[in-house]
């Protein structure tokens, strides 16, 4: 499906797994890291037209830090890390950004969490950042507070951002302000557009199909509010290789 939609750089990030098995209902046991990595090295011989990437998807996790670094990065090989905070620390202990009306106290450690996460510079890109607005009423100080928290980290460590396509091809839910998908959100970009950040666009594929689905639509959020997307020119810093893709 990569090579019918024209992608030249397809790069594979399943959700990375955790020594301690948690989150097991959404991530591989570490045990089935090797199989993954070869299944993506069996993608590259069978596909030599196109620049297959190997890469994992991860919370920041204190304690597996160098596991990630030392693990992933170096002994497996993998070729990117992903960053993300579907769960976030909130007074030591790790909550679900799902299932519930997050409170300016949840933003706040959401927002904690993420800068954190930045920090370390494991991630070659931070996904979906506005995922926490999903999980709120209305857009309200607090949400401000808590975007211009991760946009101002995305800055100053040089992080890009998502804008994630996979959000669009999710079913609306209601808001105070109206039907809306739960991401990529408005509010959210329109403050980046305030900051010295970049931006990846991503398919976020679940499906092989969607391999390149509404990427279109989220460059054009990206052009309406001056947003620099630098998934060309990123990939040819990273990998070596210019390309139309950054296919997540």
């Amino acid at each position: 499906m990569a090579v019918e939609q024209g992608v030249t750089v397809l790069g594979f990030s399943e959700h990375c797994p955790h020594p301690d098995g948690r989150w097991q209902a959404v991530r591989m046991q570490m045990d089935e890291l090797p199989e993954y990595l070869a299944e993506i090295a069996a993608a590259r011989r069978d596909f030599p037209q196109l620049r297959i990437l190997s890469g994992l998807e991860c919370e920041w996790v204190p304690e597996f830090e160098e596991t990630q670094r030392e693990y992933f990065l170096k002994e497996m090989g993998c070729d990117f890390l992903v960053g993300a905070a579907h769960s976030y620390l909130h007074d030591g202990v790790f909550e679900s950004a799902y299932g519930r009306q997050l409170t300016a106290a949840d933003l706040r450690a959401y927002a904690d969490y993420t800068v954190q996460s930045m920090r370390t510079g494991l991630y070659a890109f931070y996904a979906h950042p506005d995922l926490f607005a999903m999980s709120i009423w209305e857009w309200d100080r607090a949400a401000d507070e808590c975007s211009r928290t991760i946009l101002q980290a995305a800055e100053e460590y040089r992080v890009p951002l998502e804008i994630n396509a996979y959000g669009l091809r999710k079913p609306e839910k209601e808001y105070s302000d109206g039907p809306r998908r739960m991401y990529p959100v408005r509010q959210f970009w329109e403050l980046a557009a305030e900051y010295q950040v970049s931006v990846v666009v991503s398919s976020d594929a679940h499906q092989p199909e969607d391999v390149w689905g509404n990427t279109g639509e989220c460059t054009q959020i990206a052009q309406n509010l001056g947003l620099r997307v630098v998934n060309d020119q990123y990939e040819t810093w990273l990998y070596g290789a210019g390309s139309r893709g950054g296919v997540k």
